[in-house]
């Protein structure tokens, strides 16, 4: 096997994998068809491992593949790295950033673009705050450099900052009526907190109503602190005012989530990485101090 990869065969392995297409791929990165298909069967070539399993239906990651998805990532990754370590060159440019609600109001943000903003005083963010649905739509359609958020289960995109439960949320004075479903406050279809709430609920056969649904985290927590229903949150990025409720309510356990960064297909620039770099550092920290 040999002991480097070409970052090209790499970026187009990953196209190939998030899209699970060859054509869509191919028009990704701006080559033909054929030419995508080539530098695939190099790369299996030359990690001797069957990528993909292929039909006329569709594409699927065979095991090594998906080994291959994290494996790439951190190549690439490390070759930004290499790139800005040995250049002397002060990092000048823009990044284009997703961040999630629950990231943008804690107290994590400001530490992270404090420290950035005092090593990287030359690089210019653009930020977008929303719905992790909806910031990895951005960075697909070419709109966003880098995101930070939750992720689904079984998505094997980004680096993972940290990993935790997910907890029903409620005002300090809310009382489950058994003899009614449950109200729930939710963001709109598509979010992931969403998903997996409902999903949690049929699972455990449990009856409920959505009794408000609102695309901000300010206005979901001021619905649960009015007394509408419950919502769902990360343990450690809970809302301040919220309580936890769980077995002792009824309610089913929601499982853990991850939160990831995410950077747009290809190698990042300079400045994308450093920004990545930075997430993971502060991430990890606050992480360790608040378990």
């Amino acid at each position: 096997m040999t002991e480097t990869y070409d970052p090209d065969l790499l970026v187009t392995f990953l196209a190939v994998a998030e899209t699970g297409s060859f054509s869509e791929a191919a028009r990704r990165r701006g080559l033909r068809q054929s030419t995508v298909s080539q530098q695939v069967r190099r790369l299996e070539a030359e990690t001797r491992r069957r990528l993909f399993d292929r039909d006329t239906h569709k594409v699927s990651l065979t095991v090594d593949g998906q080994a291959l998805t994290v494996l790439a990532g951190e190549i690439l990754a490390a070759y930004s790295r290499a790139e800005r370590y040995f250049s002397n060159a002060e990092l000048r440019g823009r990044v284009r950033f997703g961040a999630s609600e629950d990231f943008a109001l804690s107290s994590l943000l400001p530490q992270v673009l404090r420290a950035f903003s005092s090593r990287h005083p030359q690089v210019d963010i653009e930020m977008t705050v929303g719905l992790a649905a909806d910031l990895y739509a951005g960075m697909d359609e070419g709109a966003l450099d880098l995101i930070f958020a939750k992720r689904r289960a079984g998505d094997g995109r980004g680096h993972m900052v940290w990993r935790e439960e997910m907890v029903w949320i409620a005002a300090p004075d809310w009382r489950r009526d058994r003899e009614r479903p449950l109200p729930l406050v939710l963001y709109p279809p598509r979010s992931i907190t969403r998903e997996a709430v409902l999903a949690a609920l049929e699972k455990a056969n449990v009856s409920w109503r959505i009794a408000c649904t609102c695309g901000s985290l300010s206005g979901l927590v001021g619905a649960v602190l009015g007394g509408l229903g419950v919502g769902a949150q990360s343990a450690r990025l809970r809302s301040e005012g919220t309580v936890a409720v769980g077995p002792e309510a009824g309610l089913p356990p929601l499982g853990e989530t991850e939160f990831v960064v995410v950077p747009a297909l290809g190698r990042p620039s300079a400045p994308v990485q450093a920004m990545a770099d930075t997430i993971l550092e502060f991430g990890r920290a606050f992480h360790a101090q608040a378990s």
